[in-house]
């Protein structure tokens, strides 16, 4: 039975209005054109608005040709891809849940991620052979007695659908990133299956996992992450014992050389009314003996790791005198501050993570903070991806 056509006045008019099922649809439709190369289709206005996208992303991969494929899976915003796209790769599968994040995907790069990658039909839409998997994939714990586990103890967690993957696929590649914490959940138990089930069970060779920090690689922010690569054993066994971990950067970025080169609006400076709020609170938590609280980077520092929540923003702040009128754009309690103290911008953040300048953010403020939060630092990535390309290649 024929498939019918898709509603595209329907798919095309807001990507975070549609249905899971309807958005699998124009990811479907989204990288059959890339694939195909179909630049002249006759379809109503909204289709040939999404075209237009299509035809002309901000991002695309090297005009060289093709070094290498790859997937990127709980893509967010695209670190993974921008970092192996500027490396020469092209993208062949993408996916990620978060609808926001998909609109600035698709928005910057003009494919549409698939969705859940733990539905069957996502994972069948992955084409058959790719040279690298990449996948910033969420912490959780698995069920297992003891000290680690195999392939199906990991059955439940987003890891064991990247497993699948990978044992269906056998990429030459896989790179995984994830949070420093992995290193230590469940008494080392998490990291211990994960690393058993690659080398073990899945046959990659997968050398020590290693801490990477962000500021090591050109960005000034001091975020740490756990690099997780492997090898398929049967073609690089004998390689892959010369694989090495980047080594830092000579010379060091500072908070100065990421700040806005204009004044910036005042609804990013703090009222008044708020700051004595942060200022009680912090010295609450210093009576307690935590370190918990505010805190103003210096125009020489390295910046916290920006995080979703938790006050990642406020961790954050900085003084900025440059601004002139202190009338609110917006309703706030009290008065803008005069010390010239204010949040970092969504531009300073992404430029913390290491996104060009022309990448752009077609969503609202607080939305492109918690992409921006949730994402990889691409310098870090892409660093280490040109180190797993030696191997591969």
């Amino acid at each position: 039975m024929p498939t019918p056509p898709l509603d595209h006045k329907k798919l095309f008019s807001s990507i975070t209005d549609l249905s899971d099922d309807e958005t699998d649809k124009l990811a479907r439709e989204s990288h059959k054109y890339s694939e195909l190369g179909i630049r002249d289709l006759l379809l109503e206005e909204e289709a040939q608005l999404y075209l237009n996208r299509w035809r002309d992303p901000i991002f695309t991969p090297a005009k060289k040709g093709t070094r290498f494929t790859f997937i990127d899976l709980f893509a967010g915003i695209g670190g993974f891809r921008m970092a192996l796209q500027n490396l020469g790769g092209k993208c062949v599968f993408t996916s990620e849940w978060e609808a926001k994040a998909k609109e600035t995907y698709f928005h910057n790069f003009g494919d549409l991620p698939f969705g859940d990658i733990t539905k069957p039909e996502t994972k069948d839409a992955i084409p058959t052979e790719f040279d690298v998997l990449c996948a910033g994939f969420p912490c959780q714990a698995f069920s297992i007695a003891g000290k680690r586990g195999g392939f199906e103890d990991t059955r439940g967690t987003l890891f064991f659908d990247v497993a699948e993957i990978i044992k269906k696929h056998r990429p030459r590649a896989i790179f995984l990133e994830n949070v420093k914490g992995l290193v230590n959940h469940k008494s080392g138990k998490t990291l211990d299956t994960i690393l058993n089930v690659l080398r073990n069970d899945l046959n990659y060779v997968v050398p020590k996992p290693r801490i990477m920090n962000a500021r090591n690689f050109g960005v000034p922010q001091n975020r740490e992450r756990i690099f997780i690569v492997g090898f398929r054993r049967e073609d690089h066994e004998e390689k892959a014992a010369y694989f090495k971990y980047p080594e830092p950067l000579s010379g060091k970025k500072t908070i100065a050389d990421i700040l806005e080169e204009e004044v910036v609006s005042v609804k990013y400076y703090l009222s008044t009314q708020y700051l004595d709020t942060l200022v009680k609170h912090r010295q609450r938590h210093a009576e307690k003996g935590n370190g918990f609280g505010y805190e103003i980077i210096p125009n020489n520092g390295t910046a916290n790791a920006i995080v979703v929540g938790g006050m990642g923003r406020e961790r954050n702040l900085v003084i900025d005198k440059r601004l002139k009128n202190f009338t609110p754009e917006t309703h706030i309690k009290g008065e803008v501050n005069r010390e010239g103290i204010r949040k970092m911008t969504p531009r300073e953040w992404a430029r913390l993570q290491g996104f060009p300048d022309g990448f752009e953010f077609p969503v609202a403020d607080v939305h492109a903070y918690k992409q921006l939060g949730n994402s990889v630092a691409v310098p870090a990535i892409q660093a280490t991806a040109k180190e797993l390309l030696k191997i591969i290649k």
